[in-house]
């Protein structure tokens, strides 16, 4: 089925899959970040979702060299002073934990650099003159991951916090996403097309994966895009955690176990990392599905991270139209947004 593209495009009503292949640009939008944000002992990036995952993804690839934290909530550690750099995105710029961080940021006198695609966020910015990225418009929060990812290391370079910080690697990475996306095209059959043979095997399971601790974002991205495209249940684990609680969960209950499990591979790892998939998948041989191993592309960890969560956007988005599901809409987060505010 996911060879007829007759039957994909009645299905992805919204073009999902054009929107994913366009993905690899945002890595190279300029924001024309310029702000003078002084000295900083620490970050704070509150969000949520989404709008969080940039910040995950951020602290594999640049890095940084100060302390820094996300925080996925109402509130901000004690720690935050006026050296603290408080980084507040919401896509919609309406998201009621981030702004509740941000009036604490300002009540702790904090530096405050806001990154939103509109709303209150974007409102208040203006109106109190603090620094902001503005998110270029999106379907949906989810696929504007990569711009967010560019903004914050736009503001990271202008406070001088990132580990490596070369842009080039970004644009070496975009133009390697580019190439690799030929091979996840609908166009591309299922039996040379990797994205649609795991999205098949994943097909009325629920989906387990898990990472390294480089690669442990791309493993959370597939998480939510299996929840938000695929509309499916998934969750994700990391390692070497996995080794002192998980790996034991799986050797016993419950016998029949209704999962797929992905393990994102990257020789960028720690190799005792490395080590621990090969002896987890020994160990655990016929008590738990054999895992889909997939095997990390690039030549260095920025595109491994980034090739791996393409390739989840492309796999979650063949899986909801396989099952014959828009992967666009997201309805009920929607309607709970309104009962919330209500």
């Amino acid at each position: 089925m996911l060879d007829d593209l007759s039957f994909i495009h009645r299905i992805d009503k919204a073009d999902a899959l054009g929107i994913a292949a366009k993905e690899p640009d945002q890595l190279v939008y300029d924001f024309n970040f310029d702000a003078d944000l002084g000295d900083v002992d620490n970050i704070v990036y509150a969000a949520m979702g989404g709008s969080a995952l940039a910040a995950s993804l951020g602290q594999t690839w640049p890095g940084f060299k100060v302390p820094f934290e996300i925080v996925r909530g109402y509130n901000l550690p004690a720690y935050v002073s006026e050296r603290t750099l408080c980084i507040v995105a919401s896509y919609s710029g309406n998201t009621e934990e981030t702004l509740s961080a941000l009036n604490e940021a300002e009540a702790k006198n904090a530096k405050i650099v806001v990154i939103a695609g509109g709303g209150k966020l974007l409102e208040v910015a203006k109106q109190k003159g603090y620094p902001a990225v503005v998110l270029p418009a999106a379907k949906q929060p989810r696929y504007a991951v990569f711009y967010n990812l560019k903004a914050l290391v736009e503001i990271g370079h202008k406070a001088g916090v990132l580990v490596d910080d070369n842009p080039e690697p970004l644009r070496q990475a975009a133009a390697f996403l580019r190439e690799k996306l030929t091979s996840w095209d609908p166009t591309r059959p299922t039996a040379d097309n990797l994205a649609k043979r795991i999205a098949l095997e994943c097909l009325d399971k629920s989906v387990v994966i898990y990472g390294g601790p480089k690669m442990a974002p791309a493993a959370y991205k597939w998480k939510i895009s299996y929840n938000e495209n695929g509309k499916h249940v998934a969750w994700t684990g990391t390692y070497s955690e996995f080794n002192h609680n998980e790996f034991i969960g799986w050797s016993m209950q419950p016998v029949e176990k209704p999962y797929t499990v992905i393990d994102l591979r990257s020789s960028f790892e720690h190799s005792r990392i490395q080590k621990r998939f090969e002896l987890s998948n020994q160990l655990l041989s016929g008590r738990r599905p054999e895992p889909i191993v997939v095997n990390l592309e690039g030549s260095n960890v920025l595109e491994h991270l980034l090739y791996a969560v393409l390739l989840g956007d492309f796999v979650t988005l063949y899986t909801a139209i396989a099952s014959e599901i828009d992967p666009e809409p997201v309805d009920l987060v929607e309607k709970f947004k309104v009962m919330l505010s209500q």
